[in-house]
C-alpha cells in the first residue's frame, strides 16, 4: 500500500515506518522538524529511513493548508497513519496555543485530506490521557471521557469527535488508538525515562512527582507499532450492536473505533526507577515532589477491544523494554 504517515521523524513515527518498509510498504513521511526537543535526534530518526527505496520525506507542518491539500491531491494515498501532534501534557500548561495549531487544525488539515482524496482508512494517535479524572480502572474505551485535565488531553478527545464526525458525515473509516505511556529506544527526551536515565547517568537527582506514588501502564514501542499496523490493516466498520439510545463511546453506527493499547499492567513509579537503576547500574537521588497539574495518578489500559479486534495484546516486560532503552542511550550518547 501507499501509506501517508505523519510525524515520521518521531519516536513512534521512525519504529512504525520501518516495520512498514520491512514489509514492502511505500511510505511517504511527512514531518515539520520542530525545536519541542533537540532536532538532531529527529534527524538521525530520519537518517534511518532514507536509504530505504520505498521512503520518501516531506518536510511539511500539518497545520499547513495549503500545503496538506496539494500533498493528499498529488499523492493519493490508500491509508493514512497521523502521528504527527504537539506531544506533552505539562507543556500543554505553557504553551496552549501550539496544541490549537497542531493537534486541531493540522487535524482537521488531514481529515479534509483524506475525505477529497479516497483514503481506505485513517488511523491516528489518540491518549490514555482523555481519560481525565476517571478513577474506574481499567479505563475502557466504553466509559465516557468528558473531563480532561490537560489542553493535551482536550486536543485529543476533540480529535476522536473531528473523526466521528467524518465518518458519519462522508463514510471515512477512522480508527483511534489510545496510547499508554510509550518507551524504548529512540524514546522522546521529554519523557520520564529519557530524563531520568540522562540524570542518573550524570549523578544529578531526579524530580519524582505525586511522591514516587504514580503508576503508569508503561507500553514498550514495539507493542504499540505491532497494534498500530494490525489496526490500520483492518478498516474500522459499523458497529451492528451500536444502539443509540445507550451509545457506546468507543463504538458507533459509523466507520469508527477506538482503541486503548496499553499493557495492561500498570506499574508504580518507583518501581519504574528502580528498573532503571538496575539497568544503568546506579542509584538515583530523588527529589519527591507533589503531583503536577495536568497529571494524574494512575493509568490502566482495558486492552480487550483490541484483542477481539486484531489479536493482539502488549506484553513486553518493564524490565527488558527499560534495559533495551538504556543501551540504546549508552550507544547513541556514547556513555
Amino acid at each position: 500500500m501507499k501509506i501517508l504517515l505523519t510525524g515520521a521523524a518521531g519516536f513512534i513515527g521512525m519504529t512504525t515506518t520501518l516495520r512498514l518498509l520491512a514489509r514492502g510498504d511505500e511510505v511517504v513521511g511527512l514531518d515539520n522538524l520542530n525545536d519541542y526537543y533537540e532536532v538532531q535526534l529527529k534527524l538521525d530518526r530520519l537518517a534511518r529511513l532514507t536509504p530505504h527505496p520505498g521512503f520518501r520525506f516531506v518536510k511539511l507542518d500539518v497545520a499547513d493548508r495549503a500545503g496538506i491539500e496539494a500533498l493528499f491531491a498529488a499523492e493519493r494515498f490508500d491509508r493514512v497513519i497521523h502521528l504527527a501532534a504537539q506531544a506533552g501534557v505539562r507543556y500543554s500548561l505553557q504553551n496552549p496555543h501550539a496544541y490549537i495549531d497542531s493537534n486541531i487544525v493540522g487535524f482537521m488539515n488531514i481529515l479534509e485530506g483524506c475525505r477529497h482524496s479516497g483514503v481506505q482508512h485513517l488511523v491516528y494517535a489518540s491518549s490514555s490521557s482523555v481519560y481525565g479524572g476517571n478513577t474506574k480502572m481499567p479505563f475502557s474505551e466504553h466509559d465516557s471521557v468528558d473531563h480532561p485535565v490537560s489542553m493535551y488531553a482536550a486536543t485529543k478527545k476533540a480529535n476522536e469527535l473531528m473523526a466521528h464526525t467524518y465518518s458519519h458525515l462522508f463514510g471515512l473509516p477512522t480508527t483511534g488508538l489510545r496510547f499508554f505511556t510509550v518507551y524504548g529506544p529512540w524514546g522522546r527526551p521529554d519523557m520520564a525515562l529519557f530524563l531520568f536515565t540522562k540524570a542518573i547517568l550524570e549523578g544529578r537527582p531526579i524530580d519524582v512527582f505525586n511522591h514516587g506514588q504514580m503508576r503508569r501502564d508503561f507500553t514498550f514501542v514495539d507493542d504499540i507499532v505491532e497494534g498500530v499496523i494490525r489496526v490500520m490493516d483492518r478498516k474500522a466498520e459499523p458497529d451492528p450492536a451500536y444502539v443509540s439510545d445507550t451509545p457506546d463511546p468507543g463504538t458507533s453506527n459509523a466507520p469508527y473505533r477506538v482503541f486503548n493499547i496499553g499493557n495492561h499492567n500498570p506499574v508504580q513509579l518507583l518501581d519504574y526507577i528502580a528498573c532503571i537503576e538496575d539497568a544503568v547500574g546506579r542509584k538515583a537521588q530523588k527529589n519527591l515532589l507533589p503531583l503536577q497539574d495536568g497529571d494524574v495518578p494512575a493509568t490502566f489500559a482495558d486492552v480487550d477491544a483490541l484483542r477481539d479486534w486484531v489479536g493482539f495484546t502488549p506484553a513486553t516486560d518493564i524490565r527488558s523494554g527499560v534495559a533495551r532503552f538504556v543501551d540504546w542511550y549508552r550507544g547513541y550518547y556514547k556513555v
